[in-house]
């Protein structure tokens, strides 16, 4: 199983990364949100992590991007963010991300709990 995160926070996406191969999840990533979507294209990951606020484009608009094309549609994305307005949350839950997790509540851990739930592995 592949996870692709979108990220511009290199020590946390080498962190979430250690975690996920630790359990056996293979991972790739990206820190830019135009270089997310071509990754999620080229790769087809089985489950993408996606931080809101990226340099170039919101998360938000990169889920608009990947539900709107035939290749990445039924990846599920799921949201990991420093940012928990209502509106983006809301926002991201509406046009169809799987869960919206906030990086200063969740270890880890927690993360890959969410990773495993969501991709229905033990």
């Amino acid at each position: 199983m592949k996870v692709l995160l979108v990220d511009d926070d290199e020590d946390l996406v080498n962190i979430f990364s250690a975690a996920l191969s630790k359990e056996g999840l293979e991972t790739a990533y990206e820190l830019t949100g135009q270089q997310g979507i071509s990754k999620a294209k080229e790769i087809h990951p089985d489950l993408i992590l996606l931080d809101q606020v990226l340099p170039d484009i919101s998360g938000n608009d990169i889920l608009k991007v990947l539900k709107a094309d035939e290749t990445t549609k039924a990846i599920p994305v799921i949201i990991l963010s420093n940012f928990s307005q209502e509106e983006l949350v809301k926002g991201a839950i509406d046009q169809g991300a799987l869960d919206y997790l906030f990086k200063y509540q969740v270890e880890p851990r927690d993360v890959v709990a969410k990773v495993k739930e969501a991709l229905k592995i033990a």
